[in-house]
């Protein structure tokens, strides 16, 4: 089993969701936790409460991830805090699901900056607090939407193609310097994200619609992303370098590529 005994995370976008359950099993596996969170509380610091119930330091930073100052605030609490850090975690997502002519410019700048830039500039203020530490792993997530096309998807299917872009030329750059980059794309999970898709049907229906074409015959849980990221931040991934990792059930190898 992975032991992260001693070692520093940071989950952006921690409070809810995916993110929670990669900082709760983070923690789970000896890793002291930075919780983010921008506009909702109270989860997080339920998130955080658990965090330490499990024996384990947690600091709780609010931040935008898609402002550039917020987002060296973020890091620079977590030096200050732990002196350090081994894994950033890039999960914190946003994005306005829109027709393409439908979308305005600040509807691309807010959903870009969110979920592309900030990997690019948080990486900058990451690598220095994980070669204190002799190195480190950085993971985002992404989606399928980056390549596929999905409905009113198409500023957040950019941004999600830009992160895994810049995933690539990270992990090539930063290899050296013993920091491990990768992506996962999580097929689909049924978070409270997953409303947004709802349109005129019930969630319920949409569930289903999914359950009944995935090979898995079940949809992702936020744990199943949890597990696939902690073990690329352990030392059997090393040799992964660059790769986003696709964890959704078999869904993708029976839906036709037009």
């Amino acid at each position: 089993m992975t032991d992260f005994n001693g070692k520093i995370a940071l989950i952006t976008g921690s409070g809810r969701g995916i993110g929670r359950a990669i900082a709760l099993h983070f923690a789970r596996l000896g890793a002291d936790v930075v919780i983010n969170f921008f506009r909702n509380r109270a989860p997080a610091e339920q998130t955080l409460r658990e965090v330490e119930a499990l024996g384990r330091r947690a600091l709780l930073v609010k931040a935008d991830i898609g402002n550039l100052d917020e987002l060296k605030e973020l890091f620079h609490q977590t030096e200050k805090t732990f002196g350090g850090l081994d894994f950033y975690i890039h999960n914190a997502a946003s994005g306005y699901n829109r027709p393409a002519l439908e979308q305005k410019p600040k509807g691309w700048e807010w959903t870009m900056n969110i979920n592309a830039r900030s990997l690019l500039f948080g990486a900058q203020q990451a690598v220095p607090l994980m070669e204190k530490r002799g190195g480190g792993a950085i993971v985002s997530i992404t989606s399928a939407g980056s390549r596929r096309v999905l409905p009113d998807y198409i500023v957040v299917g950019a941004s999600k193609a830009a992160l895994e872009a810049l995933t690539r030329y990270l992990a090539v750059e930063l290899i050296s310097r013993k920091i491990v980059v990768n992506a996962v794309s999580p097929g689909v999970v049924e978070t409270e994200a997953l409303t947004h898709f709802a349109a005129m049907e019930s969630k319920e229906n949409i569930l289903q619609q999914f359950i009944a074409r995935v090979p898995a015959q079940r949809l992702v849980t936020p744990e199943d992303v949890a597990g696939v990221v902690a073990f690329l931040c352990s030392p059997a991934a090393q040799m992964i370098v660059g790769q986003t990792i696709v964890v959704d059930g078999g869904y993708l190898l029976t839906v036709p590529h037009d």
